[in-house]
């Protein structure tokens, strides 16, 4: 655990120069990723079904799987910045290439191709993060790389309900645009940061390492029945909130206050929680994300809908940051990339899973969908706090 008695701002300026770049890239490719959280109500809008939508969603969920297995390799294999730029370049052209798609087949196997482009950067920022940091610096860069994320995320989803109202077009123009951007500053800015070569490169060396990690399995584990929750909010709520009879822009603001309340509260509460135990802190934090995402099955006005989004957002701002410092912590550097590929794995199957089955269980039953939510968020919170080191202490940083 991080004792670090440095405050916020003195935290924040000890970073290093490269770290601030991979923040502003970061909210750049964040603030443009239009398409994604308004793919359902995209797929509906051209008069295909919610079956259609969630075999869109399934195909993204594919092709984010690719490629948390594709990029980690890369990340260790050519580096971190290579990787990304790879990604940004590839996703910007994808975007286009989906924006022209008429028909479902098209869709789907574009949409697939986005999420393989569009999420291959992942490990190798996260991997870099942790390479020009000291591990005492980990939980607050993670946080304030979160920060980035979020920051771009308060303003672009209600920037592209706007857009959506006039043309869902230039979504897929604007995030085209965004992850160019994105590259051209990773190319010119970033470091190359650590990268293996030869036998440590591959995914078997990585694997053998790997399975014998029983703090990462259950950490896996646990991410992966969160996820499943987490990731109704581009999905399933979105649905809930049209449903309810409200426009894509009041969905886009919703999920905007999510981010929002990160940029003005994460980093803060960090300073605090970076102090506490691990497994409690992340175990609290997925209690109440199931809880917010349980309340959403009472929810039919903006006050309630907004609350839904308070409570689940407070409990992503204290589990999240800790979580991505658990997982590096401990790691050898040349198996970082590894490290979050098999992470982005468990992400990506929940994409897979998670909003396509939500879809279906919306149509179906709405408080079943939202009651499993609150109970998949306990289930999750008690095997974190199960993980124990081999001589029976406490995991954790």
């Amino acid at each position: 655990m991080n004792t670090n008695p440095h405050g916020l701002i003195p935290s924040l300026k000890a970073l290093p120069r490269a770290a601030w770049f991979l923040f502003l890239g970061t909210f750049i490719n964040r603030f443009g990723s239009f398409v994604i959280p308004f793919l359902t109500i995209y797929v509906r809008e051209r008069g295909f079904t919610s079956g259609d939508a969630a075999l869109a969603l399934t195909a993204y969920g594919i092709g984010h799987f690719v490629a948390a297995l594709a990029g980690g390799y890369l990340t260790d294999r050519i580096g971190r910045r290579k990787t990304i730029v790879l990604s940004m370049f590839s996703s910007a052209s994808s975007m286009l290439l989906l924006s022209q798609a008429d028909s479902l087949v098209a869709i789907i196997l574009l949409t697939a191709l986005t999420g393989l482009t569009t999420e291959l950067y992942r490990p190798a920022s996260s991997a870099l993060l942790a390479d020009i940091v000291t591990p005492e610096q980990r939980i607050t860069a993670f946080a304030a790389f979160r920060w980035s994320l979020n920051a771009g995320w308060a303003f672009g989803p209600a920037t592209a309900g706007f857009l959506a109202d006039y043309s869902f077009k230039w979504l897929f123009i604007g995030d085209a645009i965004t992850s160019t951007l994105f590259g051209i500053l990773a190319w010119f800015t970033l470091p190359h940061g650590l990268r293996a070569i030869g036998e440590s490169a591959s995914w078997a060396t990585a694997w053998r390492v790997m399975r014998h990690d029983r703090r990462f399995h259950a950490l896996l584990l646990a991410q992966f029945f969160i996820s499943l929750v987490f990731l109704q909010m581009s999905s399933t709520f979105g649905l809930h909130v049209t449903s309810a009879g409200f426009t894509p822009r009041d969905y886009g603001l919703l999920i905007s206050l999510n981010g929002v309340l990160i940029v003005f509260f994460e980093l803060p509460l960090t300073m605090h929680t970076r102090r506490w135990p691990t497994r409690a802190t992340i175990a609290f934090g997925y209690v109440l994300v199931g809880l917010g995402f349980a309340l959403a099955g009472w929810a039919k006005t903006i006050p309630m809908l907004t609350l839904v989004v308070i409570v689940f957002t407070i409990g992503e701002m204290i589990a999240m940051p800790v979580a991505s410092a658990f997982i590096v912590g401990g790691v050898r550097p040349e198996m970082r990339g590894r490290y979050m590929g098999a992470y982005g794995l468990v992400w990506a199957l929940g994409l897979t899973l998670g909003p396509s089955t939500g879809v279906r269980l919306h149509a179906s039953e709405p408080l079943l969908l939202w009651g499993a939510c609150g109970v998949l968020g306990i289930i999750a919170a008690m095997l974190i706090l199960k993980v124990k080191t081999e001589d029976g202490r406490t995991a954790g940083l």
